[in-house]
């Protein structure tokens, strides 16, 4: 493994275990909502096997389970132990014993070609340094006829809370500023289908949707912002400038009267012929 893929796969993990005291609350439902939109799009059969990598705390892993149940399998795949933990109990609670739950890194699992019904990615393929790379490993574990879906976030996301909160550490620590926000690396239609392209994956099914999420309290932002990638950073703060940094968010929530902020998508499809 390379110095770059450790780094990298290092910070994903810290990042998300950080996250997960606020991973699964209610100003942060976008997680479900978008996961079980991208199961809805594969159209998934009982009796289907299922591999979910980046599951998080399982919003697409268990909309799956559900779907492939009673005979259908499902293996969540995620870095964070701590997620995988929540995912594991909202599994217990819903009666869900066809589902099975690793802390792995997807690339290496080392799983036959040819393994799996449908092969899950979402909001997580922009955490690789080679994404392409990534894209022929998530392939080559796709059966005939089966399918490939990755999501990731669409331009402009969490805006107008991302300039605000990005403007709050800039004036803390400048060399913090957009140091870890990879899921701009990918936002657009055109270049989700390059990727996929590069990664030996040819398909037209990409589609852009775009919306917002709705914020009930100022508290709602900084919940968002503590459960999302935006934690990596947060946790480079000491805590005072970390607090500064929350009142400032707050400060701009409460000004603006801020009740929406942008949640644009981007889904792609892929049957392996």
């Amino acid at each position: 493994m390379t110095i770059k893929k450790e780094e990298s796969r290092s910070k994903a993990a810290a990042t998300y275990n950080a996250a997960s005291d606020v991973y699964d609350d209610q100003a942060l439902s976008f997680w479900d909502r978008f996961g079980r939109r991208t199961v809805e799009r594969l159209a998934l059969q009982p009796g289907a096997s299922v591999l979910d990598v980046c599951s998080g705390s399982g919003a697409s892993a268990l909309a799956a389970a559900e779907r492939v149940a009673p005979h259908g399998r499902v293996i969540a795949v995620d870095l964070a132990e701590r997620l995988l933990q929540l995912a594991r109990a909202k599994a217990e609670r819903r009666g869900l014993t066809n589902i099975e739950f690793q802390l792995a890194d997807f690339e290496e699992l080392g799983l036959p070609d040819s393994s799996f019904d449908a092969v899950i990615c979402v909001f997580g393929i922009f955490f690789v340094p080679d994404m392409s790379r990534a894209v022929r490993e998530l392939w080559r574990m796709v059966r005939p006829d089966g399918q490939l879906a990755i999501t990731t976030w669409g331009p402009n996301l969490f805006e107008p809370g991302n300039t605000a909160f990005w403007e709050a550490v800039r004036e803390e620590r400048p060399e913090l500023y957009k140091g870890f926000n990879p899921w701009d690396r990918i936002c657009e239609p055109a270049s989700v289908r390059a990727m996929l392209k590069e990664g030996g994956v040819n398909t037209e099914d990409v589609v852009a949707e775009y919306g917002t999420h709705s914020l009930t309290s100022p508290a709602d932002w900084w919940s968002i912002v503590m459960g999302t990638g935006y934690r990596g950073t947060v946790e480079q703060l000491d805590p005072e400038a970390r607090e500064r940094v929350r009142k400032a968010n707050r400060k701009y929530v409460e000004e603006t009267q801020l009740g929406l902020v942008v949640t644009n998508v981007v889904y792609a499809i892929a049957r392996k012929q």
